[in-house]
């Protein structure tokens, strides 16, 4: 989930707008996002012994599918309908359908039950109404004792994106996000980086940005 263009007739309903957006994309291009996992999810996690996993904003399920691959038994959390169809038809031709559980939610009401080895988010950021530091609170909150929370976000708008274009308060650096999860003494920052990165638009422009990148881990 990310800033990404809004038109003015589009709906400002969280559920509706990302729904609509998907649907789009989907009769467009068949895909809003490339389809490859998160540089900074597969940096931070490659390595680590495969558990439970939570993803919050899975989208279209690129970085959910990289887990299920590494043996990692995933939930993906999403508003969208539209891109959870796209994840699990993916998870099927891969042969990873018992491995990836699909959840459609509203993040800023759904509470997670169960608590998890790794909790990861990555651009859950969005030009309609979300509680952002409500939500990842409550992603730290879904990590078990020894497990590690995973938050990548964009430090800027990407050039020409919606929030690009509009005036609003910047983006969070990781180290205001870490300040705004208020964590309790008992946690240990793995990574605190602001990551710079070539990213390609769709229309093929390469172009530089910065990602906030933060791991936090609970002692066990």
């Amino acid at each position: 989930m990310t800033g990404v263009d809004a038109a003015v007739d589009e709906p400002r309903d969280p559920a509706a707008f990302w729904e609509a957006r998907y649907r789009d994309a989907r009769a467009e291009k068949g895909l809003m996002w490339s389809g490859r996992v998160n540089a900074a999810v597969e940096r931070e996690v490659s390595g680590f012994e495969p558990g439970t996993a939570l993803e919050l904003g899975s989208g279209e399920g690129a970085d959910a599918l990289w887990l299920a691959e590494r043996g990692w038994s995933v939930t993906a959390v999403d508003i969208s309908t539209a891109a959870l169809e796209v994840g699990a038809a993916e998870a099927e031709r891969r042969g990873l359908g018992d491995r990836v559980e699909w959840v459609q939610a509203d993040l800023a009401t759904w509470r997670p039950s169960v608590q998890y080895d790794l909790v990861t988010t990555a651009f859950l950021h969005s030009p309609v109404e979300l509680p952002r530091e409500r939500v990842l609170r409550q992603a730290a909150s879904a990590v078990a004792l020894g497990g590690q929370l995973l938050i990548v976000g964009h430090a800027a708008f990407p050039p020409g994106s919606h929030g690009d274009r509009h005036d609003g308060p910047p983006l969070p650096s990781s180290d205001e996000v870490l300040a705004s999860l208020a964590l309790p003494e008992g946690w240990i920052v793995e990574t605190n980086a602001m990551v710079d990165r070539m990213a390609t638009r769709p229309d093929g422009q390469t172009l530089a940005v910065t990602d906030a990148v933060l791991r936090v881990r609970r002692a066990g």
